[in-house]
C-alpha cells in the first residue's frame, strides 16, 4: 500500500490576519489573542519543516479573518488540486486567493464552480483508498457531487458520509495516521463510516483532540490532550504537541491550518 495520504514534500500556510478576531465561530469562547496565535503558527510551520517539508508561507489577508484555515479553500491530489467553493459566504474570496499559488505548483486545477455548489476542505479525509467527504453545513450533496465528477479521471473514488451534529467539519472529529488507521471520536466512529479502518478513540472529554495531521513521520496534534496523547505514543507514533488554544476559539485545528500535499508538475 501507497503513503501518498500522509508523505509529502510541500504545505502551504497563510500568516493569521489582525482581523482574526472577527472569525467565524459556533460558539463565542472568547476572542483569539493575535501574538498568541503567531506564536503557535510559527511553532507549526518549524515541526512541518522538521520533517523536510517546503513550506511556502502566504502573507496575511486582512479582507478575510478567517483566512489562516487555508485547508478549506482546496483539495491538492497527486494528480492535481481543487478549488473548494466554502460554505461560509464570508470565505468564498479566500479560494480565489489561493489558486494562483496552486496553479504555479500543480500542471492541472480544476474548481467547484456549481452556484449550488458549497464545499470545505475541513470536510474532506482523503485516504489511501478513497476520499471522505462528510455532510456538513459547510459541505453539500452537490458538492460533494460536483468533487466527485471532477476527480473520477484522475482515478479518486469520493464517498459521501455524514458529519455529527453540531460538528462543524468532519475532520473536526477525526484524522488519518496511516494507511490503515483513522483517530476519531466515538460519535463519528459509532457511525459506521470507518468500517475496515483500524480505529483509535480519542479519550472521553478530549474530542478536540481529534483533529491532528500525521505529516511525513511526525503526528502534529493540538496540546493539552494528555491522554489522547499517550494512546497515540503507545500505538507507537512519533507526536509532536502544538499550542492551539487561540485557533481552537475559532473551531480551528492542525488540519485547518496548511495544505499539504506533493505538487505533479
Amino acid at each position: 500500500m501507497s503513503d501518498r495520504s500522509y508523505r509529502f514534500t510541500h504545505a502551504i500556510t497563510r500568516n493569521p490576519a489582525a482581523s482574526i478576531i472577527a472569525g467565524l465561530r459556533a460558539v463565542d469562547t472568547g476572542t483569539p489573542d493575535l501574538a498568541t496565535m503567531q506564536a503557535h503558527h510559527a511553532d507549526y510551520i518549524a515541526t512541518l519543516r522538521e520533517t523536510g517539508a517546503t513550506v511556502i508561507e502566504l502573507e496575511a489577508l486582512e479582507a478575510y479573518p478567517d483566512s489562516v484555515f487555508v485547508e478549506d479553500t482546496a483539495l491538492c491530489l497527486p494528480s492535481g488540486a481543487v478549488v473548494m467553493r466554502p460554505g461560509a459566504p464570508s470565505r468564498l474570496g479566500e479560494a480565489a486567493e489561493m489558486a494562483p499559488h496552486l496553479a504555479a505548483l500543480y500542471g492541472d486545477i480544476r474548481r467547484i464552480e456549481g452556484a449550488d455548489s458549497f464545499i470545505e476542505g475541513g470536510d474532506i479525509l482523503m485516504t489511501e483508498t478513497e476520499i471522505l467527504v462528510g455532510r456538513s453545513a459547510r459541505t453539500n450533496a452537490a458538492g460533494i457531487a460536483e468533487l466527485a465528477r471532477l476527480t473520477a479521471d484522475w482515478g479518486e473514488v469520493v464517498r459521501e458520509v455524514h458529519t455529527p451534529p453540531g460538528v462543524l467539519h468532519f475532520k473536526t472529529d477525526c484524522s488519518l495516521l496511516d494507511a490503515e488507521t483513522i483517530l476519531s471520536t466515538t460519535r463519528l466512529s459509532a457511525s459506521g463510516c470507518f468500517k475496515g479502518y483500524r480505529l483509535i478513540d480519542v479519550a472521553e472529554g478530549e474530542e478536540a483532540a481529534a483533529n491532528t495531521i500525521r505529516f511525513n513521520d511526525l503526528v502534529l496534534m493540538p496540546a493539552g490532550f494528555p491522554r489522547t496523547r499517550d494512546r497515540l505514543v503507545q500505538a507507537g507514533y512519533d507526536v509532536r504537541e502544538i499550542g492551539n488554544s487561540e485557533c481552537a476559539k475559532l473551531d480551528g485545528g492542525m488540519s485547518c491550518l496548511s495544505l499539504r500535499f506533493t505538487p505533479k508538475p
